[in-house]
């Protein structure tokens, strides 16, 4: 039976006290906690701040890679001319680029998506700006149209848009460089890679020290804000995210898989590009993936994984299951519960060691 029909919305589903979603980050970036873990098992063998347990769970020989997507202010609160407002949510550039190159269109979810027609064009907020909604693409989905070019998008979003909080923060005046990764570099994610959050300069600088380091780039999209349908996961549609690895990182990926050392994968994001691109023996080292990680997935690069506690019945608990395994993955978030720690994307962590658990051990 395939995998992904076998698991439903049911098995990747959770009760968490509502007071455990984490409304703002730990005081200092490693003052989070980690929970350590090996494939195969829901015990943890250590239990502590982030800072103090992470550096020892690395090999001097592992290659630790973490994804450089920075965030952008994509969330762009709108006036429509009855004088109600509401915001689009930029998401990627659209396939298709207007003629004029002083323009750009983009996939977008608008709110309340009900109050936008086909060539509607609305003021922004915050400046003297307006963006057109084009037409609409999908049920949940929109093409508008910005005022700039695509390479200046970045930075009339830092004057007309606002960085794109999770939902479940409801708690605003967040300090919005915690939203970022001291080692985000290339503009166009709607989210942070959040295992990456945990990370200060001093502690990233002593990753380096002891391990190699690269990077990929992937940028979150639609996918995180959509829901899994209910049902079995075969059903369920990833959308595409746009992902780049650079020439240095193939050579260091190449040289650690043959060199039989381990790959350290600095959360899910960076896990799906790696999954994707060193799944065959002729990588495309750009493009978008749509990989959807579930038990029994052949793993074919990272060995190690660190990442954050997920939201119920989301992919990326899917992906964790198929790592760390599907009754233990219960038996972890259920000590998570029990010990407090904090969760989603301002919350705390767990560091999966070992080899991934195979399609046939549950």
């Amino acid at each position: 039976m395939d995998a992904a029909a076998s698991l439903t919305t049911d098995d990747l589903d959770y009760v968490l006290p509502a007071e455990l979603v984490a409304q703002h980050p730990a005081p200092e970036r490693g003052a989070s906690r980690l929970m350590v873990l090996e494939a195969g098992s829901g015990e943890p063998i250590a239990l502590g701040r982030f800072d103090e347990l992470l550096l020892g769970q690395l090999r001097e020989d592992d290659l630790v890679i973490a994804n450089d997507a920075r965030v952008l202010h994509a969330r762009i609160p709108v006036q429509r001319a009855t004088g109600g407002v509401g915001e689009a949510l930029l998401l990627a550039p659209a396939e298709t680029q207007p003629a004029d190159a002083g323009r750009c269109r983009w996939s977008a979810m608008a709110r309340p998506a009900r109050k936008y027609r086909d060539g509607m064009e609305v003021a922004t907020v915050r400046g003297d700006a307006s963006l057109t909604f084009v037409e609409r693409s999908s049920s949940q989905t929109w093409t508008v149209e910005l005022p700039v070019g695509l390479d200046e998008v970045p930075a009339w979003l830092l004057a007309h848009g606002e960085l794109p909080l999770p939902p479940y923060v409801t708690e605003r005046g967040q300090d919005e460089g915690r939203y970022q990764t001291v080692h985000a570099r290339v503009d166009g994610s709607v989210a942070a890679p959040t295992a990456g959050l945990h990370f200060d300069d001093e502690l990233w600088a002593r990753v380096r020290d002891r391990c190699e380091v690269a990077h990929v780039t992937l940028h979150v999209g639609a996918g995180t804000f959509l829901p899994v349908s209910d049902g079995s996961l075969d059903e369920h549609v990833m959308h595409h995210e746009r992902y780049e690895v650079s020439e240095a990182t193939d050579i260091a990926v190449r040289a650690a898989l043959a060199a039989e050392r381990r790959v350290v994968a600095v959360g899910t994001t960076t896990t799906r590009v790696l999954e994707h691109v060193y799944a065959t023996d002729t990588p495309q080292l750009s493009g978008s993936t749509d990989l959807f990680i579930v038990p029994g997935h052949e793993w074919s690069c990272v060995g190690a994984l660190l990442t954050n506690f997920h939201l119920p019945r989301s992919t990326l608990i899917a992906l964790v299951m198929s790592f760390l395994g599907r009754d233990e993955t219960r038996r972890a978030y259920a000590r998570a519960i029990e010990e407090r720690m904090r969760f989603y994307s301002f919350g705390d962590a767990m560091f999966v060691h070992g080899r991934p658990v195979a399609a046939g051990d549950h």
